[in-house]
């Protein structure tokens, strides 16, 4: 066998002594920063502060959320407060002092806050629109005045309410996206699932209409993940849980 030069020995030994003599320390890893958002989900019966977080990371453009805690504010839903919206901002004061506190001080003039109301506020807003204006009036004065950077507070229509239920189901399937083994976010080849929607007044079956086909007028286009969703509801307003506890109750009296 053909040995190697004896200078190329020698160049190595002296390569390997430098590497060993030179004093070495680990690159810090910049951690990913950690944001926070602060939804509050104005029901019928009862509003609750959903607080969420996520870093940096994003999945085709969409971040990645998780909740991680959340606060029920105590008293009936907003639209109670319709014959007096001056106590209605004051009803959220212990949950908003509360968020203050699940959230780094340094974070709170970045941490965007929402209010979205539904089906009673809607209902408040056919039948007395001046009531429902003045409750949110209220409702804003209240959330500006959080160190919270206040985004809105709106009455949500039912095909918006809607399309976000489908939203939310489907994150929690993975339909949008999955972990693989080495806990990196790829895309997930299941299909998108329908959610129907049982209220005390009507009932919603909201899905995915496929690309081609000609879309609902209750219809909603939303950009995820990287791919467009064409969503649509379809309303059945005699089927609920109240229409159903009237026929039950005819049946048992009958």
């Amino acid at each position: 066998r053909e040995l190697l030069p004896p200078w190329l020995v020698i160049v190595a030994g002296l390569t390997g002594i430098v590497l060993l003599c030179v004093s070495t320390k680990d690159v810090p890893i910049t951690p990913l920063r950690t944001k926070y958002g602060i939804v509050l989900d104005a029901g019928p019966s009862r509003t609750i502060l959903f607080i969420y977080q996520w870093t940096t990371t994003k999945a085709n453009k969409t971040g990645v959320i998780r909740e991680c805690s959340s606060c029920t504010v105590q008293g009936p839903g907003i639209s109670s407060y319709s014959d007096s919206p001056q106590k209605v901002g004051k009803s959220l004061d212990t949950c908003l002092n509360w968020a203050q506190n699940e959230i780094p001080a340094e974070q709170h003039s970045q941490t965007p806050l929402y209010l979205g109301a539904t089906t009673s506020m809607r209902q408040l807003n056919l039948s007395h629109p001046t009531l429902s204006d003045d409750l949110l009036a209220a409702l804003t004065v209240t959330l500006k005045s959080s160190p919270f950077d206040f985004q809105g507070a709106q009455i949500l229509s039912s095909l918006d309410e809607e399309a976000f239920n489908w939203v939310a189901v489907n994150y929690i399937l993975e339909n949008f996206f999955k972990y693989d083994w080495r806990g990196q976010l790829v895309p997930s080849e299941k299909e998108m699932a329908g959610v129907l929607s049982l209220g005390g007044t009507s009932t919603q079956l909201t899905s995915k209409i496929e690309e081609g086909n000609q879309a609902p007028k209750e219809g909603v286009r939303l950009q995820l993940y990287g791919q467009t969703h064409n969503v649509y509801t379809h309303h059945c307003p005699c089927y609920s849980t109240d229409q159903l506890r009237s026929r039950l109750l005819s049946m048992l009296i009958q």
